[in-house]
């Protein structure tokens, strides 16, 4: 299950939100700042992160640059209890998968979380010459499942 992590006042939050919407992609959405937000959740964020804390922290936020926070010198028990205490320290929109994290809207990269089978077929209808009128029957040029 895709996890979008958020915060309500967040422009780019509401555009992670609206496209797998769009594109019917079930996902599950978790404030923050709310009490769901746990410290499994930062672990599992932290985890999945190729750059650890570069690729999450904002190094640009109020409580980062006026305290000189070392990430790199925290256990990750105190790193996880800070980001609970500071979840504003977080970049965000943070989207989760079984397998990766990406940070912020960038809409080709979100591309990456549209199911493998459901990408492959979209591949077969760009290169298709009737891919216009597509969904307006059963297609007899294909024996593959037709999009709606």
């Amino acid at each position: 299950m895709i996890k979008v992590y958020v915060s309500p006042s967040c422009s780019s939050c509401r555009k992670v939100k609206k496209w797998f919407d769009d594109q019917k992609i079930p996902y599950e959405s978790k404030n923050i700042f709310g009490p769901d937000f746990t410290a499994n959740d930062i672990l599992e964020i932290i985890a999945k992160s190729e750059n650890g804390t570069d690729d999450i922290i904002s190094t640009r936020s109020k409580i980062v640059q006026e305290q000189n926070i070392d990430f790199d010198s925290m256990k990750v028990s105190e790193l996880i209890q800070f980001i609970r205490e500071n979840p504003s320290i977080l970049k965000r929109p943070i989207i989760v998968d079984d397998h990766r994290v990406q940070v912020g809207y960038n809409e080709e990269e979100i591309r990456t979380f549209i199911p493998r089978a459901r990408r492959y077929a979209e591949s077969l209808c760009e290169a298709c010459p009737h891919r216009d009128n597509c969904g307006e029957g059963a297609p007899d040029h294909l024996d593959l499942p037709y999009r709606p």
